[in-house]
């Protein structure tokens, strides 16, 4: 019995973890791809979804200091750099992203 249950739950865990990855666009599997041949990131580089403006963004966070963030709408167009760069403050195109973002959500975190 025990391990039918963990079989179950096994089999359930991939299920959610298969669903997840075919609702991602095609263009943030590409980039988690890239992501994922790339040298391991301090910190772990992720990618998060929200709404924005009424729309569906992506934000993927910058790594370090100076280096801007990225977001990406829909469609894998970049929008704007939100936050980073020297001042802190991203490309100045977004400045109201942190203040008018909602339901975000980490879609994927580098596992290494």
């Amino acid at each position: 019995m025990k391990t039918l249950v963990i079989i179950v739950a096994c089999l359930l865990f991939a299920s959610l973890a298969f669903s997840q990855e075919k609702e991602l666009p095609q263009w943030v599997q590409a980039l988690i791809q890239q992501y994922e041949k790339d040298p391991v990131a301090n910190p772990p580089l992720s990618i998060s979804r929200c709404e924005y403006r009424g729309e569906i963004v992506y934000y993927v966070p910058s790594q370090c200091c100076d280096q801007f963030s990225e977001l990406f709408n829909e469609q894998g167009e970049h929008l704007c750099a939100p936050d980073g760069g020297i001042t802190g403050d991203g490309d100045g195109t977004c400045a109201d992203f942190y203040a008018e973002k909602k339901d975000c959500e980490v879609l994927w975190k580098d596992p290494r």
